[in-house]
Parts: C-alpha cells; structure tokens; sequence
C-alpha cells in the first residue's frame, strides 16, 4: 500500500495541537523538542499554552504546525508508513520538502522560524501602514464561486505594484481564497458577494500572504536561502506556485521565494496527483491539524477519499488500519 502525504497550512492551528498524540507517543514528543532545541523556541508552549489570537501570529503559528506535522511524520514513519508522494499547503509545502528530503530537520526547523519571523515582522509594517485607513491587511476565504470568475473580476485592483486585493489561494471549485488590504478586502466582498458568491469568510492568518503585498518579505527571505543547499525531491513532490511537479533542488528553492507572492495552486496541485496516482491504490493522508485538505480534495472531484491525522484516535485508526 502506497501513502501520498498533504500538509496543511496556516489558519488550522488551535491551542492544544499535537497534545494527545504526544502522550500516546513519546517519539512524537521527542522530535518537537529536539525542534526547540534547533530553532530556540519553546515549541511545546506554543502548541499547548498558547491562546488563538497569539497562535494566529506567524512566527507562533508556523513553526507549531510544522512541528506538529514532523510528530505526525515520525510517528507513521516508526510503524512503516512512508510517503510515495507529498504536497504542502502554503506553509505545509517546507513539511513536504522534508518529507521528500530536500532538506534535513534542522534546516526546516530554522529555516521555518526564520520565515515566520520575517512574516509578522511585515504584516506588522503592513498593519501600522493601515492604521490611518479601516482596518489591518488579511485573507478572506470566498465560496460557492468559480475561481477564475473571482480572478476576473478582481483584475482592475490586483496589479502586482499598486493593487489591493488578489486571489492567494485557488483551492477548490467551490472555494478560493483572497488576500488583500482591509479596503481591498471590502471591495472583494462586495464585488464576490454582488457575483453570486455564497459567503465571505475573513481568516485568523496574521496577513495578506501569497500576494504582491509580500513583497518585502520575499526579499528578505530570499537572502535568508541563499546559501542553504536544497537537494533533488527523493520522491515526488508539487509546488504551490506551478500546480506542476517540482524536479530540483534548486526549482524547489527559487519556488520557496515566488511562494510568498504568488498564489497557490492547489486545485491544479491535486489533478496533478490524481493523474501521478492513476489506477493505482493509494491513500492520502492530512498531516496536520483539521481536516481542511481532506474537505479540499472531497470537493475537487479527484477520486479517493483523504484522511485526517491530527488527532490521537486519527492517527491510532490509520496505525492499526481500522479505517482504511
């Protein structure tokens, strides 16, 4: 039996992440300290004792999801349940690098805190800019509306120098997500809603991340990448930024820049392994907490079913094979 393992991202978090899968499995608890140790975070204290609105933060957020997903990994990896193939949303795309041995644990563990770092620190900029205006930047998830109708109609404000809102994350047929201003939020709200769009939901994410207004951001991760080695995929893996298939190290450390200003590709990212998965059995596993890319790939119309893991009992039912 084969796995495909998918990463989820930012806006799933909550306080108590990876708490009972660290009790019934020590080596979980062990690999997040030893994330600590690398990235001089208390780790432990931000999945348990953190409450939402400070959890909601980048560099809380980022480097607590990514360390729930590595227990996770461990834990299957100790009873021999491996990825044939791995994608990541958003945040969750370092998880799938990992997973696919592009970098080491510690170059994650580093590499994931110094991003979040650099995030807050320009969704903090962003936020004093709009002060004098209505309201801080965001992300808002748009439903039960085609996502290249909500591209179209948000094309007068989303020039890549001047705009205020764009699509971030084209996820399902039914739902794409718009990152923005808090004034270009409102007019995507208005005009989506005008469109025919079922709701409009405002995300607790710290920022207007996968757009232009990022920029600041990708620069300085940029130089942040610039002497860390990324090695060739050791299975197969996708990116964000195409939809497509990422070949090399070095395609999957420029992409890892572009990810920060550009939108995700989900929906293209998961025909893409429908057709890489084919005929043959599979299981897809959500590495992370929630079940958001497990509700993502049920609405794509790609066959198969996704199976969360965020949770003790999840994890325990796909150990032993219960449910699968």
């Amino acid at each position: 039996m084969e796995y495909v393992f998918l990463f989820s991202g930012q806006g799933s978090q909550f306080k108590g992440m990876a708490e009972d899968i660290c009790k019934e499995y020590p080596s979980a608890r062990a690999v997040i300290d030893k994330m600590s140790d690398v990235s001089g975070e208390d780790i432990a204290s931000f999945l348990w004792n953190t409450e939402p609105a400070e959890l909601a933060r980048s560099d809380r957020s980022q480097i607590a999801i990514t360390a729930m997903q590595t227990a996770i990994v461990t834990v299957l990896q100790e009873h021999g349940i491996t990825p044939a193939a791995a994608a990541g949303f958003s945040l969750g795309e370092f998880s799938a690098l990992y997973a696919a041995k592009v970098f080491d644990l510690a170059t994650m563990a580093k590499l994931v805190t110094l991003r979040g770092k650099i995030m807050q620190k320009y969704c903090e900029k962003l936020d004093e800019q709009s002060k004098a205006g209505n309201g801080a930047c965001g992300m808002a998830a748009v439903l039960k509306l085609d996502p290249e109708r909500i591209v179209e109609i948000l094309k007068p404000y989303s020039d890549p120098a001047t705009g205020i809102v764009f699509a971030a994350n084209l996820n399902s047929p039914m739902q794409t997500v718009v990152s923005g201003t808090a004034e270009g939020l409102d007019v995507a709200e208005k005009l989506c809603k005008e469109a025919g769009a079922k709701r409009f939901v405002r995300l607790a994410v710290a920022g207007p991340f996968h757009s232009p207004l990022m920029r600041g951001a990708a620069e300085e991760f940029s130089a942040v990448l610039q002497d860390v080695p990324f090695n060739n995929p050791a299975i197969p893996i996708f990116s964000n930024v195409t939809g497509k298939r990422l070949l090399t190290g070095e395609e999957a450390k420029k992409n890892a820049v572009l990810h920060l200003t550009h939108p995700v590709r989900w929906l293209e990212e998961e025909r893409e392994i429908a057709s890489l998965i084919g005929t043959k059995e599979h299981h897809l596993l959500e590495i992370g907490p929630g079940m958001t890319l497990c509700n993502l790939w049920r609405d794509s119309g790609c066959a198969g079913t996704c199976r969360p893991t965020g949770a003790a009992e999840q994890l325990a039912a796909i150990l032993d094979g219960s449910r699968l």
